[in-house]
């Protein structure tokens, strides 16, 4: 009891006397029983040990924990200057809960620049653009233009009306063609736009409940909404709706994100409240959906394609207790390969650093970013 108490006068005297964010977070770590909570390591399995590389903390500077809301991967070159066209290191840029972007160097994991200076807002997605910028989608309704050379907001686009939800690149072969991007909103709206002028070359809004993401295969438009998953012309019509699976419509089940596999033209479907997968053959429409079952998960929130395995992201029991979970898949078997127990709260985003490594960021109450490799 002596001990608490000379340890709350001495918390109390610290941050009074500096009264800065660093005062306070130093503060923290006289809090015997709170350090005991963050310092305790969870149990990890055999198989989350051997693929697990390292861990890094966004959230060091901050007097609380941040979640990882996004995460992007930008290449580079090793030992150039950031000053040359190659951008310097490849980066690893994280978006926080507290809407602040993070930029570490990925080649040492150390923070590069602690805050890249946006709005208020949080971050719902990021896009690399020719190496040369980063546009970051935020709440706010605004796409932010980042250089990656003086690692400041150059342009602000502000033609959405909701919180932008999706960014997605249209690459193109012919050097001389329009290099075009797409954004989308909450509500329903997507913009084309000329990437050279960054003005609107198309928008069109589309019938749904909250418009989440979008991707590009082969030529068209797919959109994921809460209730339906669209193949969408680049003019704006709707030319395939996948709905929620009579199955899944009696619960509260929506779908998070989807997933394309280009070698066996598969489209992937996830669920926010569900630990099933869908897998649907693009060439073969009329066949049914292929099921897969995650084992002791709840929800997803994250797919990647990483070499010839499927990454998938979310939350489920380990032990007895909810963690941040990772599910290595084979597309071919649709099987599931690895189980890794990532974090300490659910996977919200993950990354691949030019399939060497996948990168997975955790919300809130774990905060951590974890590396892992690839086999």
């Amino acid at each position: 009891m002596q001990q608490a108490l000379t340890n709350a006068l001495l918390m109390d005297a610290v941050v009074g006397c500096l009264q800065s964010q660093k005062a306070i977070y130093a503060a923290t770590k006289l809090a015997h029983f709170d350090r005991m909570k963050l310092e305790v390591p969870m149990m990890v399995p055999k198989t989350t040990s051997e693929t697990l590389k390292h861990k890094i903390n966004p959230s060091l500077d901050r007097t609380s924990p941040q979640g990882v809301d996004v995460l992007l991967y930008t290449p580079g070159q090793l030992g150039v200057s950031s000053d040359s066209e190659d951008n310097g290191n490849p980066k690893l840029w994280c978006a926080l809960s507290d809407g602040k972007v993070v930029v570490f160097d990925a080649a040492s994991w150390s923070i590069q620049q602690n805050h890249v200076q946006l709005g208020a807002s949080r971050v719902n997605c990021m896009l690399g653009v020719d190496r040369q910028q980063v546009w970051i989608g935020a709440q706010d309704s605004v796409i932010y233009i980042i250089s990656t050379r003086s690692m400041s907001c150059n342009k602000q686009l502000t033609d959405h009306r909701s919180e932008v939800t999706g960014l997605a690149i249209a690459e193109h072969s012919d050097k001389n063609s329009i290099k075009v991007a797409y954004s989308c909103s909450g509500e329903g709206t997507v913009i084309v736009w000329d990437v050279s002028t960054l003005q609107v070359r198309k928008s069109f809004r589309l019938s749904c409940d909250h418009l989440q993401s979008v991707k590009l295969y082969s030529g068209t438009l797919w959109c994921c909404a809460r209730d339906c998953i669209m193949e969408v012309s680049k003019n704006g019509t709707v030319q395939c709706k996948i709905s929620i699976p009579e199955q899944h419509r009696s619960s509260p089940t929506a779908y998070s994100c989807l997933l394309f596999y280009q070698e066996r033209d598969q489209l992937w479907m996830a669920y926010i409240d569900s630990g099933e997968l869908c897998v649907r053959y693009l060439r073969e429409p009329s066949k049914p959906f292929q099921k897969i079952h995650l084992p002791d998960c709840v929800g997803v929130t994250c797919l990647i394609k990483v070499k010839n395995q499927i990454w998938v992201g979310g939350r489920g029991r380990s032990l007895g207790k909810f963690r941040g979970k990772i599910y290595i898949l084979d597309p071919w078997r649709l099987t599931v390969e690895k189980e890794l127990v990532a974090h300490n709260d659910c996977v919200k985003a993950l990354c691949s650093a030019e399939d060497r490594y996948v990168l997975s960021g955790a919300a809130r109450e774990d905060g951590k970013i974890a590396i892992w490799k690839v086999e």
